[in-house]
């Protein structure tokens, strides 16, 4: 008993040494021990202007430039956010732009002398995105300022940041970014913050930023005021999640601590699914078949009007809080919400057998529906004629063995990947449809030695497998085949007899990277860049059907899935 109590006594004496050591290391930095700003800013904005305006645009891009490429900052010797708080309320009161650019040149200065640096390279002529100074040139700063932001670039920071890592893929991680999850509506210190933070960690780290509508260098400015202005924790909310869809992209999502955005969707759902079908908002299935009765409506019903209003006018005041690469991707997510509201109860208009009808709906709360059905079925099977039929939505690379044997003389073989999928599968089972190592794909990465810089990389080719099958594979997708399913489609068009059939697909592939905004908003984005071998683009464009086949509202009411039908077609031709 004794020699048991003090076995605990020194598990515990090493439990406290070893938290205080890792105390230690996470505060080695004197970035973790600037504490002067964490219960607000305490920044009192003045009424904005377009001078005030242009003002802050340049001192945001100047503050994310400083903060990747300065190297006291990239040692972790500041609070970066907090020395953004320092420098406002002087700079805020500045008369004109001659004091604004001495302001700036002070306050480069206090953060040492830089030295040369003669490890820093130039970027290579082929690099497929290079960094993109122009805003310092195009600003109407002085000789001096764009001298100085010249200098800092050729000699930036190097090696290991405190604001940035690569994981094994170079996938950026954004380390060392306070949530300050204890204010959800930030002041507006902390709302011109979240701004800054986003615009840069786009500038310097998305591999897609040439890909948005609108020049990335003008939503900045654009949304200074709108930042500003958020008058509550929803506005807020909403405003961030606007900024997030001019990436345009469908990765682009949010995680944790949207509060009032979920509470703005509605916490009570309908008692069915529906999809984007035809330009239609069309009912395809019950969450809870006993429902089915009580709401009136049918399987195939398309629903045009939410309490009066046009399906097609929500669409367009609703889009801009949906981020998404291509509309067939934001219409999925819309589909998932637009029927939900905090009422009990939703009117509804609808067509029904060539008729228009209208109905009170009931509504439910989520956790009486079965909202997130569980795909147990057997992800193989034969289907008649002797075709191979394999969902990736429930697929497990344990199967695949079996599967291989199983289909090794079967007529044809269907992939579906229209459903999600369930495990990393491009090379366990890819390698089942090449004779030879394959390429299929090559990936962009970012460079933290010269932020902005992205670079082709390869990726592993497809290994011939002990076997390769010989007959038709056909790989189904539509809108719900999203990034890691892109992907994957990607290594079975390798295969030398592969056909791609269905819709457009999510258009958001390779890996995603996580972001934290003040008030503790968690978001994603696309960190790597996904490319054919020749360059071709997978973003926004998405996998390119061979042949296109859309679900049609006639085939939903007679539960027909015409794209497998196709398949099937495809693969029995001689």
């Amino acid at each position: 008993m004794k020699n048991y109590s003090m076995k605990k006594i020194y598990f515990f004496a090493f439990v406290v040494v070893l938290a205080i050591s890792l105390n230690c290391q996470t505060n080695n930095f004197p970035a973790h021990n600037d504490t002067e700003f964490d219960n607000g800013s305490n920044i009192v904005f003045p009424e904005l202007n377009n001078q005030l305006i242009d003002n802050l645009e340049l001192l945001g891009k100047l503050w994310g430039f400083l903060k990747y490429h300065h190297p006291e900052i990239g040692k972790g010797n500041f609070n970066w956010d907090y020395e953004l708080f320092r420098i406002l309320p002087e700079y805020l009161k500045v008369a004109d732009i001659k004091q604004r650019d001495q302001l700036l040149l002070s306050w480069i200065n206090k953060y040492k002398e830089i030295p040369i640096c003669k490890k820093c390279l130039k970027t290579p002529e082929n690099a497929f995105l290079k960094p993109d100074l122009r805003w310092i040139e195009r600003s109407n700063a002085s000789k001096a300022l764009k001298s100085k932001v010249k200098d800092i670039y050729l000699n930036r920071h190097q090696g290991k940041h405190f604001y940035i890592s690569m994981d094994l893929y170079g996938n950026p991680k954004f380390i060392n970014e306070n949530q300050y999850a204890n204010m959800p509506y930030p002041d507006q210190g902390f709302r011109l913050l979240s701004l800054f933070r986003f615009w840069n960690t786009i500038q310097y780290y998305f591999p897609y930023r040439y890909l948005t509508d609108k020049d990335w260098s003008m939503i900045l400015k654009e949304y200074i005021p709108k930042f500003l202005n958020a008058d509550n924790e929803l506005e807020y909310e909403l405003i961030a999640l606007q900024l997030i869809g001019e990436t345009n992209d469908t990765h682009a999502g949010t995680g944790l601590a949207w509060r009032k955005i979920e509470d703005f969707k509605g916490n009570n759902f309908p008692p069915f699914y529906v999809r984007f079908i035809e330009n239609k908002l069309v009912l395809t299935g019950y969450y809870n078949p006993e429902l089915q009765e009580i709401s009136k409506l049918q399987i195939g019903d398309i629903i045009t009007h939410i309490a009066r209003k046009p399906i097609e006018k929500i669409i367009d005041s609703l889009k801009i809080y949906y981020p998404a690469s291509n509309d067939a991707a934001q219409k999925r997510f819309m589909a998932l919400h637009i029927l939900r509201s905090n009422q009990s109860t939703l009117e509804i208009q609808y067509i029904s057998d060539n008729q228009n009808k209208e109905v009170l709906l009931s509504l439910y709360r989520g956790d009486s529906l079965n909202l997130f059905r569980e795909n147990n079925d057997q992800c193989y099977k034969i289907l008649d004629e002797n075709i191979g039929y394999i969902s990736l939505a429930s697929i497990r690379n344990e199967d695949i063995p079996t599967i291989q044997k199983s289909f090794k003389d079967a007529k044809g073989i269907i992939i579906d990947i229209r459903n999600g999928v369930s495990e990393y599968v491009p090379y366990s089972l890819g390698s089942y449809f090449v004779s030879k190592s394959t390429s299929f794909a090559k990936a962009t990465r970012g460079n933290i030695n010269n932020p902005g810089e992205f670079q082709f990389r390869s990726i592993a080719p497809i290994a011939k497998g002990k076997e390769t099958y010989q007959g038709k594979l056909v790989v189904l997708v539509n809108e719900n085949t999203q990034s890691q399913g892109e992907f994957t489609a990607m290594a079975f068009r390798a295969g030398e007899n592969t056909t791609i059939v269905g819709s457009t697909t999510a258009g958001t592939d390779g890996n995603a990277t996580t972001i934290f905004l003040p008030g503790g908003l968690k978001m994603y984005i696309t960190g790597i860049g996904i490319y054919y071998p020749d360059g071709s683009e997978t973003q926004r464009v998405g996998i390119v059907p061979d042949i296109y086949v859309k679900s049609t509202i006639e085939g939903i009411k007679n539960d027909k899935d015409e794209v497998l039908e196709r398949a099937i077609e495809i693969i029995k031709q001689k």
